[in-house]
């Protein structure tokens, strides 16, 4: 688990693919303020995302701000078996400084680790999501969709957001999807309009709800066939 503490394709259908994962995920209404686990590949191949990541993050907070706020807690990997949470943050300028301390190193994948964590959250308290930033996958399916199956059982979707859509990872990211009652969107890191309206989506369902996600959609429109056909045949 990730122990250690930190020191200090269109848009719109992107959006409405979280509608669909809203109508099979219960809304966790325990915690007035919404709270969402923030988790990223820091190893030394996400650099443009990372970056991409730090400078819009803080519209997650924004589109919360409304709906009740959000509290949101980053989680990350890199290197030789490093994985580091902060402590939960209502600052979206706090977030960027944590996530600015961060300089990526190579190493494996440790998504294991990360749905394990996130298990360990809701054993203290309420957590309403976890999204999941990456591009690659190196580990043990089954124990990746065991961990994403008991996250679904407590009512915490896992939104996998996958850089590049190469295999296996784009299977194994689907899987944890599923199981957990989340959803998978593809971007690329050439459309930051894409990732931010992606988190900002995610931030309206940890503050609000399906309803909130739902009134989102309504504003931005369009639709989603592919993850439509993802949740539907569930």
């Amino acid at each position: 688990m990730c122990a250690k503490p930190l020191t200090p394709d269109s848009v719109s259908s992107s959006v409405a693919a979280f509608l669909n994962a809203a109508e099979t995920t219960p809304v966790r209404s325990e915690n007035p303020t919404g709270r969402l686990i923030f988790a990223m590949d820091a190893t030394a191949s996400r650099g443009p995302t990372w970056d991409m990541a730090m400078s819009i993050q803080a519209d997650m907070f924004t589109e919360a701000s409304a709906l009740g706020g959000l509290e949101v807690q980053l989680v990350y990997y890199r290197g030789l078996m490093e994985c580091r949470s902060s402590g939960w943050t209502r600052d979206g300028p706090e977030l960027g400084r944590l996530m600015g301390k961060v300089g990526l190193l190579a190493g494996r994948t440790q998504i294991e680790r990360i749905l394990k964590h996130a298990l360990k959250e809701t054993g203290m308290g309420v957590v309403n999501a976890l999204v999941f930033i990456g591009d690659a996958m190196e580990e043990n399916v089954d124990l990746l969709a065991d961990a994403a199956g008991q996250l679904g059982l407590r009512g915490v979707p896992v939104f996998m957001f996958h850089e590049g859509g190469g295999e296996p990872a784009a299977s194994a990211f689907k899987h944890i999807a599923k199981v957990s009652g989340g959803a998978y969107c593809l971007f690329d890191v050439s459309s930051p309009g894409a990732l931010r309206a992606l988190l900002r989506a995610v931030a309206a369902f940890a503050a609000g709800g399906a309803r909130a996600l739902e009134d989102y959609g309504r504003k931005h429109g369009g639709h989603v066939q592919q993850i439509s056909d993802q949740m539907t045949r569930r």
